[in-house]
């Protein structure tokens, strides 16, 4: 086995964990929700329910494994308000507890006029930027992160997030043939690393079929062929 398949082979797995680890948690549910393309979608992702000291940590070493293991080079670290900033924050600390000490910094919704002032907070943004998110849902946040570091001076190189769904995009009410994972690589220029996507989450179904889950691997299957993109 080359260096490279030994990689693959511990990423798959990783992804396999992470997808366990977010059920476990609740975090990645089945049911019928509605996403903010407007579809009716058969999961959903709500890492706001990483909601204690022990699962904020757990996820912390899924980033940091994922991100080293993807061999993105970067300077510091940022968070973009709100859900960005406590899962920045753990990187960091997960990150140096490795031995990999960056520097950290977030946004304010609003500026603050009095103290220190401004829309940042933490280490003065240079060099290149690693976002860290959880999902991207479309490019619009993004670009609204990579406008704030730009002005800063720094460079807005690669984003990490927890899960890559892996659909089409939607512009101006309308389907497009590239997801927003796609969009932020291909169009903005940034590396993307993804603890797990959807295709792992398929797998993880397949494979745990016998465990009531063959009908949420059917629909999410549905769902993919439908609004699904292709890789490249």
């Amino acid at each position: 086995m080359s260096e490279g398949d030994a990689t693959d082979t511990t990423q798959i797995a990783l992804a396999q964990q992470f997808v366990q680890f977010a059920m476990d948690c609740g975090v990645l549910s089945f049911g019928d929700f509605k996403t903010k393309a407007g579809r009716s979608s058969p999961y959903f992702f709500n890492a706001g329910l990483f909601d204690d000291g022990a699962k904020l940590g757990r996820l912390a070493q899924f980033y940091a494994q994922s991100l080293l293991a993807s061999e993105i080079q970067f300077d510091m670290i940022f968070g973009p308000a709100y859900k960005g900033i406590p899962l920045a924050a753990a990187l960091a600390v997960e990150l140096a507890r490795l031995g990999h000490n960056a520097p950290l910094a977030y946004n304010r919704k609003e500026a603050k006029d009095h103290g220190e002032g401004g829309i940042l907070v933490g280490a003065p943004l240079k060099g290149r930027v690693l976002v860290v998110d959880d999902v991207i849902s479309a490019g619009t946040a993004v670009r609204e992160s990579i406008n704030i570091i730009q002005s800063a001076g720094a460079t807005a190189h690669a984003i990490i997030i927890a899960l890559d769904r892996q659909e089409k995009a939607t512009e101006n009410g309308h389907d497009v043939n590239h997801s927003a994972v796609q969009y932020v690589r291909d169009q903005l220029g940034l590396k993307v690393c993804a603890i797990a996507k959807l295709s792992d989450l398929m797998q993880y179904l397949a494979i745990n079929q016998a465990h009531s889950f063959s009908e949420v691997h059917q629909r999410i299957q549905a769902y993919h062929e439908r609004f699904g993109v292709l890789e490249n």
